[in-house]
């Protein structure tokens, strides 16, 4: 990728705007976006990119005011391999210049709008520089997670040394686009107790299933049962915006998902499942028959063991509701978080500005040791401890002590008692597969369902994905491995759609998670278990600062705050198939001493140079 050395030169944008007298676009771009519409543009110096309105030959109804055009640059303004947002008066547009050719798309991630002029690209995607997302940044379809949606594009022409971009002005302001989707074909009665796909679950896992199958032509029926009384929604923003609402936080909208017929039953708990007969048992009675059967429960609460059990105000958070009723009975009041886990510290995090007080109980020496080190944990904790949150390390909960029914204290083993008007407990999570012991379907011992590379279970028929799998993972010789992140479930997701339809294809991603607390975000890239040392690189007093986690001589995974898009541009590298071995890192961490700005830089071309 070219730029490294040089920047971009500083250039005023005349911005010219204009809608076409006529509509002579109308035939001339080719189904795959690529030929310029124009019989005077220069050919080698423009892609024809469409919207999702674009990407066809448009109707004649659509009129010229639906569309706008604007000079945005001078053709040399931007060099290979580089990117830069231009407004064209009606929204904004990422223009990219990549192998001579330059493509425009929509500036914001559509998963939680991240400037994508700060991502990170490399071989014809762009990749998000907050959670990890790839698109195409010639058919603007989203080819990693986390998210559902992809991009709109817009046509590019290069006249007269001018780089003008025509875009539709709906697809300007709305910045995505969702991929068609396959109606279901078969009259097949609601109430009808046979679906040719049943997925349990509606997290990411099962949605991302779902769609995959309406977008990859699918036609037969498609049932999506669920435990939550909400159709999906954003399950991590959870911890961190405790008063939003189940709508607020929705993916889809039950108007969404019955515009593409995928059913959803609410509130249906599995109770087990009957290989013979091809059926899943639901709580209430209901018998569901399958073709092909998608697993998808997620994760419930580990269990703890304390006295003072029927106490109430004491939550483990799972639902918006859980959200919403911890955040109301914290206010004012004294709040104690049990567990140290990313969500245990993100309600504590969230609560801060809220209750009266915020208490904390872990029983390691610092939160986040097993995932970050001890050394990023110790930071992470000062930042709470600055916001006046206080800690009982090495600790555990012997008992929840209520008044008529409501909870006030919570004692320590350790003799201590906190003041407490509520609980939040955090302690870690196992996987949600109790209604499976007696099914037949093989798991491991510690109850997670074993996948094969295809996400497909020992059953036939019978596929499995998200945090309660174990699945083979190729950057640890196919080691099966669970990896319990929202972005990972998207992966499964997809993965067993394409195995139900024949297109199987393997796992290439690589793991990505992130958490925020107090107005700081941590990003997170790779699989670090097993660890055997931490190099880092920046200032962990100011939260400024890499951490690469490395075993034996090579870098597994890398986390850091305030430093994108750093996690992303490792990505990058990572799943490419490449290594980045310890001792370059060292030796860049020896200059970032001495000049930091520098070794950035220069470390900034190495990964460039990986990629």
């Amino acid at each position: 990728m070219g730029g490294c050395f040089s920047k971009p030169k500083p250039v005023e944008v005349k911005v010219e705007l204009s809608l076409l007298e006529k509509e002579k676009e109308v035939d001339g771009l080719s189904p795959n976006g690529k030929a310029s519409p124009f019989a005077d543009s220069r050919p080698n110096g423009a892609l024809g990119h469409g919207s999702d309105d674009d990407s066809t030959p448009l109707p004649l109804y659509h009129k010229p005011r639906d569309y706008v055009e604007a000079s945005v640059c001078h053709v040399k303004d931007l060099e290979n391999g580089q990117m830069r947002e231009v407004d064209l008066g009606s929204g904004r547009a990422l223009l990219i210049k990549e192998h001579g050719e330059f493509s425009a798309i929509a500036h914001k991630c559509p998963h939680y709008g991240a400037p994508l002029v700060k991502g990170v690209l490399s071989k014809g995607h762009v990749r998000c520089p907050w959670h990890g997302a790839c698109f195409n940044i010639a058919t603007g379809d989203l080819e990693d997670f986390p998210g559902l949606d992809s991009l709109p594009i817009f046509q590019v022409r290069v006249e007269k040394d001018k780089v003008i971009i025509r875009a539709n002005k709906q697809a300007l302001q709305s910045q995505k686009r969702s991929k068609p989707m396959a109606r279901c074909s078969a009259v097949i009665n609601s109430n009808t107790g046979f679906s040719h796909v049943l997925i349990i679950g509606s997290g990411p896992a099962a949605l991302v299933c779902a769609e995959t199958l309406r977008q990859e032509g699918f036609t037969d029926r498609i049932v999506m049962c669920t435990m939550d009384r909400h159709p999906p929604y954003d399950r991590p923003k959870l911890s961190k915006s405790l008063e939003s609402t189940a709508e607020q936080l929705r993916l889809r909208s039950v108007e969404f998902l019955q515009d593409h017929d995928i059913e959803l039953l609410t509130e249906k708990e599995a109770v087990a499942i009957d290989l013979k007969t091809r059926s899943v048992i639901f709580e209430d009675g209901l018998r569901m028959e399958y073709k092909k059967l998608f697993i998808a429960t997620g994760s419930k609460p580990k269990t703890m063991i304390y006295k003072g059990q029927d106490v109430e105000n004491v939550f483990h958070l799972r639902t918006p509701d859980d959200a919403n009723s911890i955040a109301r009975l914290a206010n004012n009041k004294n709040a104690v978080i049990v567990g140290t886990s990313f969500v245990g510290m993100e309600v504590a995090a969230a609560l801060t500005d809220k209750a009266h007080s915020v208490s904390v109980i872990g029983i390691e020496t610092v939160p986040f040791k097993h995932a970050l080190g001890e050394k990023v944990g110790k930071a992470i904790m000062k930042l709470f401890e600055v916001n006046r949150v206080k800690f009982y390390m090495l600790n555990e909960v012997s008992e929840m002590v209520g008044q008529h029914g409501q909870l006030k204290e919570v004692a320590l083993k350790s003799g201590k008692v906190l003041r407490a008007d509520v609980c939040v407990i955090g302690a870690g999570s196992i996987p949600a597969t109790g209604f499976l012991k007696q099914g037949g379907i093989h798991m491991d011992s510690r109850g997670f369902i074993t996948v094969n590379k295809m996400m497909q279970t020992s059953a036939d028929g019978v596929y499995a994905g998200g945090d309660v799998v174990v699945f083979p993972f190729p950057p640890r010789n196919n080691k099966k491995v669970n990896i319990p992140h929202w972005q990972m479930a998207h992966v499964h997701g997809r993965a067993a759609a394409l195995s139900m339809m024949g297109r199987a294809a393997e796992i290439k991603t690589v793991p990505y998670f992130w958490s925020a607390m107090f107005g700081k975000t941590l990003r997170y890239a790779g699989y670090g278990e097993g660890f055997d040392d931490v190099i880092i690189q920046g200032d962990l007093d100011e939260l400024r600062f890499v951490a690469f986690y490395t075993r034996s001589e090579e870098v597994v995974a890398v986390a850091s705050m305030n430093y994108d898009p750093i996690v992303s541009r490792v990505a990058e590298v990572l799943g490419s198939g490449k290594t980045i071995k310890k001792r370059d890192v060292e030796m860049f961490s020896k200059a970032w001493q001495v000049r930091t700005n520098t070794s950035m830089f220069y470390f900034k071309c190495y990964l460039i140079d990986h990629m």
